[in-house]
């Protein structure tokens, strides 16, 4: 056989897990399902219950959401028995995780909204905490991630919804195998492979098998390794090179005193690691603190959010520093503080006779980025002043003997500051595993080497001094034009934001106020902001790889530039009129709390560019922002910490990080992709020249004329299998396209497809998606269920309705044949554009009705005509919705304007409260998802995209 088909994968996968530990379990339906649950709790627990006992247990497993469930998994119940004691139930054994009930059992068939059979699922302790679904080989493990989440709409929840247990999920085609945490908010960006010590990913079924899915090693992954997000309220999973890190962490606690420190590439998640590390390491009974450690200016808007999303209150975002000595004297085991508290609290005279008391306590120090705040006289007055301390650095980019900088201690290293590295994983790992992407970069300018876009900046730098060159007025006018004329092409008309990096707080100023003025004019629309500190020495002058790190804190006798001040204020003003916000640098909290806001707003995709000198190009993380205009000298870890801003897993958009260099960065690009990865690391991080994405998109576009030689051929395909075969092609295509686009070279004469030709192809590749959406309820699932459409590598900001209005303004210009020519093209938009799918019909019938009867009368306002029969049609949409579904209208009103506010999905309860009669507990599911579903259909076709 060419493929193994999935029944003999499931049937080796089994046999397999047999021998592992897990012991084989006939479950055919949710009854066995309950009598397997009370057999193997009563095992656990080492007790018998009776039917009313264990009803009581079911009642308590069946509150909640998947989040909540969680809760409960890992809580012990307390309930009464028949006899009326008080007695307890643990559902998993969180502390001996090897101590649990090991099965496996396969195509368990649950009925919710549909019948659904899942293909291998892993119970502990009776319940269902793994679910594994396979796909025979050929498949991509995409289809897998999207039959889960139809069992997650479908079936998952119910009935008594012990599905909803589920805390890991694993895909696998045989050959591909990943897993991921049940968390319905993610992606398939977000599904990861298990890898080794080594960052050698294990990606056979059968080796994962061995590796993952041992009794023991999937426990620990659940009970120690899953996060519960409470801001969130989603379930996260560590990837195996933060799993690794934080074993490697623990193991030095409990059998060494000495060290360590992890290097962990810049976009890896080193928040979640060094967070479950300290979480982990404040229960071994041997420490009495654990202290994670970082600068103030790192503690933002961001920080905060994920720690206290994390561990509730763990963060103390004040500048009080007696706050922190009562957490080092009271009963708190885990304590986030910054590195200018803790200087305070070993420092000053009034808070040493506490400290003191801990002196001779264990003590964990968790430095996050230990390679920008542990370099100077803070970290020798820690290791001074506490005796039983060990620490422990993270850091994107380590110092070496290469980079390091000599101050008044001399050359210092990493390791020489914290002992050995103890994991590493760097950026050409988080390439591999698609966990960071690459970055494209682009030198703009004439050099004397000339380097990379024929789009260039046509200054010849021969002959002239450098600083004079970098600094004229001309120079940057130019760059400031073809920013302004390239950002929404960078940018995928502003989906993502943008940051730009100049070499000194002067230069800053003048390009502000380019910007401001052509704004003025009405040369540009960009949404500008800008932050910079207005002491001394916030310049970078001799690039040495670090980039300074800026004080917020404004202190008293600082060293304070007036004329940058009063400009800065003058910026912040513009910000605050734009905003409606009230912000200066009177204080260094107004100060503080500016930069917060504008790191809010940039990850909120609020503001188009914000322009810099040094903030924000280290540990800001933001997977909105895709470019980095660069004219700034940098190097090594500066480079590459600047540059990683941009980097961020988002969507199949967001195809790599944009590096538009205004200098001639190239060789310092290399040495620093040398320095921290290796000399051949460059193919592997940065994308290809745009000539080779021409090839890429030719040869796809061979490959779909193959399958559907012309566009009516794709009506003519002869079953689903070439349908998919046509849609996987045509999905190639658009990724390529996306990536070609982002280049300031593209233009569509290169390609071997016109463009007509790709929106008539889109088209039929969006009849086809329609199609998938509309049989979505039909009992028989189409093949193309599983396919993700990627929609959002066809979205087009700038054709929405206002823009068709503006179309349908020229309709009754011309003549009879060239009006016909006028509302085909705008028939052929509406059917091209997937935000405007769901009202082609409605706008279609405005043209056929109420346009071309009025077509002679030359006052038409076209405009208000289409106000006034939308709003016509809205109300008759909506009174069918009342009447269908038997809805309240009253409340049906403000369900509707709840969900446009918040962008959050009707709940269960909100949509049984504007029904007229409660339908039955049975049918109660079904009535409130399809009624749901034409909400959300109802503000598609009738509120989004209107008012643009």
């Amino acid at each position: 056989m060419s493929t193994q088909p999935e029944q003999v994968l499931e049937s080796n996968l089994i046999k397999q897990l047999n021998s592992l530990g897990h012991q084989s379990v006939t479950i055919k339906n949710e009854a066995d399902l309950l009598a397997n649950l009370k057999a193997q709790l009563e095992k656990h627990n080492q007790t018998t219950l009776s039917d009313r006992e264990f009803s009581k247990v079911l009642n308590h497993l069946n509150k909640g959401n998947v989040f909540e469930k969680a809760r409960i998994l890992r809580d012990k119940m307390n309930f009464e028995r028949d006899n009326g004691e008080t007695a307890y139930l643990e559902f998993i054994n969180q502390d001996h995780w090897c101590k649990n009930q090991f099965q496996v059992t396969h195509q368990v068939t649950m009925e919710g909204s549909y019948k659904n059979r899942y293909d291998v699922t892993i119970l502990i302790n009776g319940l269902p905490l793994v679910q594994i679904e396979l796909k025979r080989r050929g498949l991509e493990l995409k289809e897998a991630f999207n039959q889960i989440n139809r069992y997650q709409r479908h079936s998952f929840g119910s009935s008594h919804g012990l599905y909803q247990y589920l805390q890991i999920f694993v895909i696998s085609n045989g050959v591909n195998s990943k897993y991921y945490a049940n968390n319905r908010h993610q992606s398939f960006k977000q599904t990861f492979y298990w890898s080794d010590f080594d960052n050698k990913n294990i990606t056979q079924l059968e080796e994962f098998t061995k590796d993952f899915l041992e009794p023991c090693h999937i426990a620990k992954m659940i009970t120690k390794y899953i996060v519960l997000n409470e801001t969130e309220k989603v379930l996260m999973v560590l990837r195996p090179y933060q799993y690794y890190a934080t074993e490697s962490i623990i193991d030095r606690v409990k059998n060494s005193t000495k060290n360590g420190y992890i290097w962990h590439t810049t976009g890896s998640g080193k928040t979640l690691t060094s967070f479950k590390t300290s979480q982990v390491l404040m229960k071994l009974p041997q420490v009495h603190k654990v202290v994670f450690v970082v600068d103030r200016k790192d503690l933002d808007y961001q920080t905060t959010k994920e720690f206290n999303a994390f561990s509730k209150g763990s963060i103390d975002g004040t500048d009080d520093t007696k706050a922190l000595v009562k957490q080092f004297s009271d009963d708190t085991k885990l304590i986030v503080t910054t590195i200018q508290k803790l200087n305070t609290a070993i420092s000053k005279q009034q808070y040493l006779a506490k400290m003191e008391q801990l002196q001779d306590k264990k003590i964990v120090f968790i430095f996050d980025e230990c390679h920008r705040s542990q370099f100077g006289e803070t970290h020798k007055r820690i290791k001074k002043f506490f005796n039983n301390h060990q620490m422990f650095g993270f850091t994107g980019t380590p110092i070496f003997v290469q980079n390091a900088v000599a101050n008044e201690s001399g050359k210092r290293t990493t390791k020489e500051l914290f002992d050995d590295r103890l994991h590493k994983y760097v950026i050409t790992d988080a390439i591999k595993d698609e966990n960071v992407l690459k970055f494209s970069i682009e030198y703009i300018g004439k050099y004397k080497e000339k380097e990379g876009s024929k789009n260039e900046i046509d200054i010849e730098v021969e002959d002239i001094d450098t600083k004079e060159l970098l600094e004229s007025p001309q120079r940057l006018e130019k760059i400031t034009d073809y920013i302004i004329a390239n950002h929404n092409r960078k940018t995928h008309n502003k989906d993502y934001t943008a940051l730009f990096c100049v070499s000194s707080i002067e230069t800053l100023i003048k390009y502000y106020d380019l910007f401001y003025a052509k704004k003025e004019s009405g040369k540009h629309n960009l949404r500008m902001a800008t932050i910079f500190s207005f002491t001394a020495n916030e310049d970078d002058k001799d690039a040495n790889g670090f980039i300074p790190d800026t004080e917020i804190e404004i202190k008293e006798g600082a060293t304070i530039n007036q004329h940058s001040r009063d400009k800065l204020d003058e910026y912040i003003g513009h910000y605050n009129k734009l905003y409606n916000t009230n912000f200066s640098t009177k204080t260094s909290q107004l100060f503080y709390n500016y930069y917060n806001d504008i790191a809010k707003k940039v990850k909120e995709r609020q503001i188009d560019i914000l322009l810099v000198v040094n903030m924000f190009l280290t540990g800001f993380d933001s997977k909105t922002l895709n470019t980095l205009y660069v004219d700034k000298n940098l190097k090594y870890h500066g480079l590459i910490q600047a540059y990683s801003r941009t980097n961020r897993i988002l969507n199949e958009q967001k195809s790599q990080g944009n590096i538009v260099c205004f200098r001639n960065l190239k060789k310092l690009t290399d040495d620093a992709i040398a320095l921290f990865s290796n000399l051949e690391a460059k193919e592997i991080i940065l994308v290809e020249p745009y000539e080779d994405y021409v090839k890429k998109f030719n040869k796809a576009f061979s490959q779909l004329l193959a399958i559907a030689p012309t566009v009516k051929s794709v009506d003519t395909l002869p079953s689903e299998t070439e349908e998919l075969e046509f849609i996987k092609a045509f999905r190639e295509l658009m990724r390529l396209k996306n990536v070609l686009t982002s280049f300031a070279d593209f233009n569509f004469s290169d390609l071997a497809m016109t463009e007509q030709s790709f929106e008539d192809y889109k088209s039929k590749y969006l009849d086809l998606h329609d199609k998938v959406k509309s049989d979505h309820t039909k009992e028989k699932v189409s093949i193309l269920e599983d396919v993700d459409f990627e929609l959002e590598l066809i979205h087009r900001d700038e054709v929405n309705v206002a823009y068709i209005l503006q179309l349908l303004a020229k309709l009754k210009e011309g003549d009879t044949s060239e009006r016909e020519k006028k509302k085909k093209a705008i028939i052929d938009l509406l059917t091209g554009e997937a935000n405007l799918r769901s009202k082609k019909e409605l706008i279609e019938n405005f043209i056929n009705s109420s346009l071309i009867k009025s077509e002679t009368n030359e006052d038409t306002d076209v405009g208000a005509e289409f106000e006034s029969y939308w709003e016509i049609e809205k109300q008759k949409a909506f009174d069918l919705m009342c009447q269908e579904e038997g809805l309240i209208p009253e409340k049906l009103q403000d369900v509707i304007g709840n969900y446009i506010y918040t962008e959050r999905k009707p709940i269960r309860d909100e949509v049984v409260g504007i029904l007229k009669e409660k339908p039955k507990l049975l049918e109660r599911k079904n009535v409130v998802e399809r009624v749901i579903e034409k909400i959300m259909n109802f503000v598609n076709t009738f509120i989004d995209g209107i008012s643009g």
